[in-house]
């Protein structure tokens, strides 16, 4: 290697697995190489990927910071850089990943000079194995059974700080929701966005390799990431790619158990990934491009979007005829003159705890985000002896995917339907503020905004009774707990009120 690097001016590297068989050959410049893509050699959950990388440097250069990121992204069993003196192998200097994450993450030996080389390094087998079992105790919480996915979560945003942490902290939220395990979360605030990455290319490559560090198998963005920036940035990791969209998506697919809620989510999560098809086989289009032909990778593509095109229009007939359905239901309640109260709130603000304690009912509760999508309709009766139906909607959130907005509008759009909306807040919740405005925009957005409202405030035992007076008067609402059932007599009166005080 360091005669031909010599002969020819340029860097010279191979590949090579823990077998000692060449993998692959490469022949850079003068100051660098270019390492190909390693599809034969997925990292995945492993802690190394199996292979090292052996290169010359023509001056007997130090390991740079470009060796080192290679090192850190690429997961290399170790990094071999051989130094060249007058056409000659003259030192050796090895680099490998530490499992001292809060320092700098590697180590560097050497350099060594290379006919002593044997005597400065250990059997590289027994090395490597000890390597792996420290990086796999050293990161942080890994515990091996845990199986969940492992996520960083990433907000590059120019809003203000109090925002950026409050956004961030719901999308922890939402990923507790999807059962992923949160390892590290990143901030950034720079002066100006970066079309293609968000973050700056090395502030991007620091947070990949930070993620890998940490055992991370997934990057969550708070932002909606466009399909050339998910492109850009999976490009540089192997570790999956989302954003606050589709992990919202993701939880609705989970959640979603009735046939109108699994016809829209399956709509929204088509539409979301339509202008994201690029298709496996995209490099193929190369065999025969240009003017007076289409490469075979192109005519999958297409083929690939024609079918998604299809199955979305397919859904919209479906969801057609679910409305229909719906509209038949809501002319048999019209005939039988019963008012109807709507249930809209934020998500997990406790709308079907407070139906099942209402109605007697056993609608699903859980104690996260979107944890029931599924409208539920129940009869209410008042002391009065008279009757209303009752329905929990789908919960409320900032920012809600438009994709799903477009989807669930049909089934949102049963508010236009309602008497009176009964607006749930969390009063617990350190957001209940920002929770309400996006409440209401959601609202206007539907063009309900001028029905008659309820406010009231769930969870007040977890609040100090003095504050929850003071923000019931500051807000002219009510409070109780829809876990203490006691409690809601102040609710069903004024319920009783608000519909039957005329009659």
């Amino acid at each position: 290697m360091a005669e031909c690097s010599y002969a020819i001016g340029r860097q010279v590297g191979v590949l090579v697995d823990r077998k000692g068989s060449v993998y692959h050959v490469i022949v850079g410049d003068a100051k660098g190489i270019f390492i190909p893509e390693l599809t034969h050699y997925p990292l995945g959950r492993k802690v190394l990927r199996g292979l090292r990388l052996i290169h010359t440097h023509l001056k007997s250069e130090e390991i740079n910071q470009d060796d080192i990121t290679d090192l850190s992204l690429l997961r290399l069993d170790a990094l071999l850089v051989i130094g060249l003196r007058d056409g000659a192998a003259d030192t050796v200097t090895m680099a490998f990943l530490s499992p001292d994450i809060e320092r700098s993450g590697y180590e560097v030996t050497g350099p060594v000079p290379f006919h002593g080389m044997d005597r400065e390094f250990e059997d590289f087998t027994k090395f490597i194995a000890s390597l792996e079992e420290a990086l796999g105790s050293g990161r942080t919480g890994h515990d091996v059974e845990d199986k969940r996915e492992r996520a960083v979560l990433v907000s590059v945003s120019s809003s203000s700080k109090y925002d950026q942490e409050d956004s961030v902290e719901e999308l922890r939220e939402l990923a507790a929701s999807s059962n992923v395990l949160v390892v590290d979360t990143v901030l950034q605030r720079p002066r100006k966005i970066n079309p293609k990455y968000l973050m700056g290319e090395g502030k991007l490559k620091d947070l990949v390799i930070n993620a890998m560090n940490r055992g991370a198998t997934l990057l969550i963005f708070d932002q909606d990431l466009n399909p050339s920036q998910t492109k850009a940035i999976g490009d540089m990791t192997e570790l999956k790619v989302i954003d606050r969209s589709q992990l919202i998506l993701d939880i609705f697919a989970r959640r979603a158990h009735s046939r109108d809620g699994k016809v829209q989510v399956e709509l929204a999560q088509l539409r979301y990934r339509l202008p994201r098809l690029a298709g496996r086989g995209t490099a193929m289009s190369k065999l025969m491009g240009g003017i007076g032909g289409r490469g075979p990778g192109e005519m999958k593509l297409e083929v690939d979007r024609r079918r998604v095109r299809e199955k979305i229009t397919l859904l919209e007939k479906q969801l057609e005829s679910l409305s229909r359905a719906r509209k038949q239901r809501k002319a048999r309640r019209v005939s039988q003159g019963l008012p109807i109260i709507s249930i809209i709130g934020y998500t997990n603000a406790g709308k079907s705890t407070l139906l099942n304690n209402l109605t007697k009912s056993r609608t699903f509760v859980e104690d996260k985000m979107f944890a029931t999508l599924d409208t539920a309709s129940r009869r209410l009766r008042f002391p009065k002896e008279k009757d209303v139906i009752i329905t929990d909607t789908v919960g409320f959130i900032r920012d809600l995917p438009k994709d799903l907005f477009a989807a669930f509008r049909a089934t949102l759009e049963e508010l236009e339907d309602a008497d009176l909306l009964l607006h749930l807040v969390d009063i617990s919740n350190p957001r209940f503020e920002q929770q309400i405005k996006s409440v209401e925009k959601i609202l206007s957005e539907l063009s309900v905004a001028d029905k008659p409202v309820l406010l009231a405030f769930n969870k007040e035992e977890l609040i100090a009774p003095d504050e929850v007076r003071a923000i019931c008067r500051r807000y002219n609402a009510i409070s109780f707990s829809a876990l203490e059932p006691r409690t809601l007599k102040v609710l069903i009166l004024e319920l009783q009120s608000r519909l039957f005080s005329t009659t």
